[in-house]
């Protein structure tokens, strides 16, 4: 981590990633970035359907491989590169025929190494293959949902998961939530735990930097009018004023409370629920 001295009211806590330590300084490579229209949270009517977004710096977008279907073919790594949307870093992998493609980098991974994605590759970090060939209690990430579906769970800076049990055609994960899930067997997931895990200590400092990030600001919902929030009105500062949370329209939210449909269709794959508020 960066800290700076407390020259202005703003830098006094702010802090940032050192970048030089763990990048290498390389461009992004040109035939794999795409330029994105930045929404600001609107839908195609132009009506804000997420709030909190808008501005922020331009960006282009890098085209990461969540599918990893060359098998069989090591692939080295040539660069570690920031991602603009993205908390972990990615690197920049040269495979033995010739292609790049650009992949989340695992912790402890550096310019030189190789992975590989093969149902026989061996128990290493970077390294992909079926969750059937892999022991109980070994970490992974960008973990698939549905076979040759590409990565879904686990990209997240600093997060993994972890493989607890073998069962009947399934593996039993335990994912950074503290839920426990059941996925297929034959389902694809990589070693390790993914970099960049000093990520979440980043102190942002100042509102502006903020809104360099595309982040607009947080209202809360009891200094609002009545009119525009459940927590509104009252004189003086008040609580909320109800016993659960609620969101703006009403509907159940905060700590402790379910959210997740009762008819969803994945719910026979929940072993165990996440753990939320304060007993977790």
């Amino acid at each position: 981590m960066k800290t700076y001295k407390p020259v202005t009211k703003s830098r006094r806590h702010m802090s940032t990633l050192s970048y030089r330590e763990t990048l290498s300084g390389d461009k992004p490579l040109k035939s794999l970035l795409i330029g994105k229209k930045r929404r600001a949270g609107r839908n195609a009517f132009g009506r804000i359907t997420t709030r909190h977004q808008g501005g922020g710096h331009k960006r282009r977008l890098r085209l990461i491989d969540f599918i990893y279907n060359k098998h069989d073919i090591p692939a080295k790594i040539e660069t570690i590169e920031y991602d603009p949307y993205r908390s972990s870093n990615i690197a920049r992998a040269l495979y033995a025929d010739g292609e790049r493609r650009y992949v989340i980098v695992p912790k402890g991974m550096n310019i030189g190494d190789t992975f590989t994605v093969s149902e026989s590759a061996p128990i290493k970090p970077g390294n992909r293959l079926p969750m059937e060939k892999i022991a109980v209690g070994t970490s992974i990430y960008n973990i698939e949902l549905k076979i040759g579906a590409g990565a879904r769970l686990v990209r997240s800076a600093g997060t993994f998961a972890q493989l607890i049990a073998h069962d009947a055609g399934y593996v039993q994960i335990k994912l950074p939530s503290s839920e426990i899930r059941k996925v297929s067997e034959k389902c694809f997931a990589s070693i390790g735990t993914v970099g960049n895990e000093e990520h979440s200590l980043v102190n942002i400092g100042k509102a502006g930097r903020s809104r360099w990030m595309g982040k607009r600001p947080t209202v809360r919902g009891s200094v609002m009018n009545p009119v525009d929030h459940p927590y509104g009105g009252g004189e003086g500062k008040q609580g909320r004023g109800m016993r659960r949370a609620k969101t703006k329209w009403g509907k159940p939210s905060g700590k402790g409370q379910k959210t997740r449909h009762p008819k969803k269709v994945s719910n026979i794959f929940i072993v165990s629920r996440r753990k939320v508020g304060k007993r977790r």
